[in-house]
């Protein structure tokens, strides 16, 4: 996950020992467009597609995440993802998140690395 991408075995550790697994079924909306945001996914199994104004615009399956920025902020989701298939995902909280900022010296940096990684590529995206 590039945000977490400047991140060490260990902190890895500590995210997926915050986070929690979840299992949904098919049809689940998981975030809907316009809503408040405060957790960040990565999907272990299954597929979700991803919507903007009702237009299908992406499909998602395991190694995808969605929600990143919604542990930086509280901005409303810019799309709706919903599971297509049964689907295993592992979910960090916006709380849960804050804390290992305020309780792991040098999160914060490595954090912003991965920030930093995520926003280059998308220049690179939008200037192709």
């Amino acid at each position: 996950v590039p945000l977490f991408s400047a991140c060490s075995k260990k902190d890895l550790q500590l995210i997926n020992r915050r986070a929690e697994h979840v299992e949904v079924p098919a049809g689940k909306v998981l975030v809907r467009e316009g809503a408040a945001g405060a957790e960040f996914f990565v999907i272990l199994d299954g597929t979700a597609e991803v919507s903007m104004h009702g237009k299908k615009v992406a499909t998602l399956g395991p190694g995808s995440f969605f929600g990143d920025l919604a542990l930086l902020d509280k901005a409303p989701r810019n799309a709706t993802v919903t599971a297509v298939t049964p689907m295993e995902l592992m979910v960090l909280g916006q709380r849960e998140f804050g804390s290992m900022i305020d309780e792991v010296p040098g999160f914060a940096h490595k954090l912003l690395s991965g920030l930093a990684h995520r926003l280059r590529e998308y220049d690179v995206k939008t200037w192709e």
